[in-house]
Formats: C-alpha cells, structure tokens, sequence
C-alpha cells in the first residue's frame, strides 16, 4: 500500500491529537494503532516498561554505518531507517534498543522523547516469533523519488522530507527465515541552519499490510444463476 507524501503530511495533525503527544513517529502508524486521545481514560494497567537490551557483543548483526555526508538529507534520513529498523533480538529487548542506537542522526528533540519513552506493552507478535529464533533484521531501504518529485513539499534551507521505503528480512541464529519490517516512513527533516547537520525530526510511518495466507481466503459466495 502506498500513500502520497501530500496526504500524510495533511493528516499528521490528526495522527497528534490520535496519538495524544507532540510529536508523531515511527512508534504511531498512520491507522492511530497504538495511540490515544490525551483525555481518555486508560482501559488498562500498564504494564512494567520493557527492560533495555544487553550490550551488543562481537557476535551482533547490527550495521555499521560508517561515515554519513551529514550535510545531504537523503542520506541522513537512510541511515536513521536503516538502523531503526536493524534488530538483533540476541540482544535486544524490543525494537527501542534500535531506536536509541539511532538518535545520533535525530533532532535534540526527537531524541530527548526517544530517549525518554517507556512502552506500555510488549514488543508484538512479529518480535516473539523473531525473538524465539534468537534472529536479527536486515532492511533495504530506498527513496520513493517520485513522489519526492511530485507530491513532496520542496527542501528548504532549513526543513526537508524524504519518503522511505524499508523491506526487511529476518535472519534466525537457528537457520530459519521470515519477513522483517516492512513499512514507509515519511520522515521531516531539520537543521538550525546553512552548513549545519540535517536530522531527523518527525516521522509518519505506514505499515504494510501482510497478503492473507491461503487459509485465509473467503469462500467465494454462490452464483445464483447455478441455482
């Protein structure tokens, strides 16, 4: 599924009031899932947070990004997906732990709320399963450059947006194989001026939608011209 960058921009204010915070990112997908309006009152308990990962050890697949032209916002927004989006559940506890790897690349603010952010529940079904195959995550991630050129707002000296594709692998320690991340990201890019290091400052992402297995198929109805 793909949305154009116009659109999600156009709604992001809504996804803030869905989400009831400041700042939309990856954590609030564009369908709200996971958000709540700022006066609602909670249907649950919260749970304890979600502990921290260890240390990543000599054995971690995580990238290494190498040098980053920080002065190039395409560039930064690629490397932010790429290691958001790179788990390794040996040692990682939930996708946080990628997050805060890559708030080097985030605007002061963007990282201050990433840094401070304490989930309420469990990191998913996706992550159980990748998790019980103690698995890491490999992601591509490519620019969507038409609409960039179509439906994107233009970079200003100061404000950028790039719309990112990331399709992910998931690699088990135990041989076994799956989908990993699959979404677009939206992301708004900032700097404080001409010459200084663009980062990332808000994202919108879209999931993607996993095509039903064949056991989920409906029973096609019955033409009433057999009859």
């Amino acid at each position: 599924m793909r949305r154009t960058m116009a659109g999600l921009l156009a709604s992001a204010a809504g996804l803030v009031l869905v989400a009831g915070c400041a700042l939309p990112d990856h954590r609030q997908s564009s369908t709200g899932q996971g958000g709540s309006s700022a006066s609602a009152e909670p249907s649950f308990v919260p749970k304890a947070p979600v502990p921290s990962g260890k240390p990543l050890g000599p054995d971690a697949q995580v990238p290494d990004p190498g040098a980053v032209d920080d002065s190039d916002p395409t560039s930064v927004s690629q490397v932010w997906a790429e290691m958001t989006y790179s788990y390794d559940t040996k040692y990682d506890k939930s996708p946080h732990d990628a997050v805060l790897r890559a708030v080097r690349w985030c605007s002061k603010r963007k990282a201050a709320a990433e840094r401070s952010y304490q989930a309420a529940s469990g990191p998913g079904a996706d992550w159980n399963t990748w998790a019980q195959h103690r698995a890491w995550t490999t992601v591509n991630v490519s620019v969507e450059s038409e609409e960039l050129e179509d439906d994107a707002p233009q970079d200003t000296e100061k404000v950028a947006h790039r719309s990112l594709v990331v399709e992910g692998k998931a690699h088990g320690r135990d041989g076994w194989t799956g989908d990993g991340p699959r979404l677009t990201a939206y992301t708004k890019l900032v700097r404080s001026a001409v010459g200084q290091p663009w980062r990332v400052d808000d994202v919108i992402v879209v999931e993607a939608v996993a095509p039903p297995s064949p056991g989920d198929s409906a029973t096609p109805a019955a033409d009433p011209s057999a009859q």
